[in-house]
């Protein structure tokens, strides 16, 4: 374990070059950073693999090379833009539906008793406060709780 201890510490000593590289193939300073951490990782985890004689220098900056062009491999053939692409798969679902879910959502709450309408339009859509709310409504804060509660099982 000694040899791989004078290896490790040989690796730490490159991070500052080994970094620089990475970010000659990305000019996102994150995107080079994600791509440095996982070159890296891959070296480290593969420590086993290097041949002692040969320059741990050039060892992680090969395998940074290598996954970089590995990854232009996959790029260029996961090719966005294609009909069955998930890029051009719409983010979230039509608004038709949600428009049906909001009015259905309006109509159930017009349809509770005055007082549970208000606590859940005040806590549940104004986020105001269980003290708040007692105040507003005149009542004790204990009612307040057991009006959202019934409120909220009334529109479930």
């Amino acid at each position: 374990m000694p040899e791989r201890d004078g290896i490790e510490r040989e690796l730490v000593d490159l991070i500052a070059a080994f970094r620089a590289f990475a970010r000659s193939f990305y000019r996102d300073v994150s995107d080079a950073d994600d791509f440095f951490q996982e070159t890296l990782t891959k070296g480290i985890a593969n420590l086993d693999k290097f041949e002692p004689g040969t320059r741990i220098k050039s060892w992680p900056f090969t395998i940074m090379r290598n996954t970089f062009y590995t990854r232009i491999k996959v790029y260029s053939r996961e090719v966005p833009g294609l009909a069955d692409c998930a890029s051009v798969r719409p983010i979230e679902q039509a608004t038709q539906e949600w428009s049906v879910r909001v009015k259905e959502l309006v109509a159930a709450i017009n349809r509770l008793p005055v007082q549970h309408r208000e606590v859940i339009v005040l806590i549940g859509m104004l986020g105001m406060r269980y003290e708040e709310v007692a105040e507003v409504c005149g009542c004790a804060m204990g009612t307040v709780k057991s009006r959202l509660n019934r409120a909220r099982v009334s529109l479930l």
